[in-house]
Order: structure tokens, then sequence, then C-alpha cells
């Protein structure tokens, strides 16, 4: 098997794992809102600023 071929499978492997945790990550969220808002709005805020962080890592890695 080439190995671009053999990257693709892999890649399809992570995108099944990835949608059925973004199904629990989206159901934490619910709960932590319901039943702790205040607490979920930092635990998120805290999320977000990281997110933006690896997300202007990623821009330097594929310049």
């Amino acid at each position: 098997m080439k190995k671009i071929e053999k990257n693709l499978k892999i890649i399809d492997k992570i995108e099944l794992v990835r949608k059925k945790n973004n199904i629990n990550w989206m159901n934490l969220m619910k709960i932590a809102f319901k039943y702790a808002p205040v607490d979920a709005k930092k635990c998120v805020a805290q999320i977000s600023k990281q997110d933006k962080q690896i997300n202007e890592l990623i821009k330097k890695l594929i310049k």
C-alpha cells in the first residue's frame, strides 16, 4: 500500500473517532451549562483562549 493511501486510511479512522468525541464534547457542555453555568463559562473561555494559541501556532507551521 502506498504511503499516501495508508495516511488517508488513518485520517479516515481519526475522523470517525473525532465525530464520536465531538458528540461527547457537546453533551458535556450541555450538562456543564445546565448545572454550573458560571464555571462552565470560565472553562469554555479558557478553552477558547488556548484554541486561539493553537491556531496561531498552526499558522506558523503551514507558512
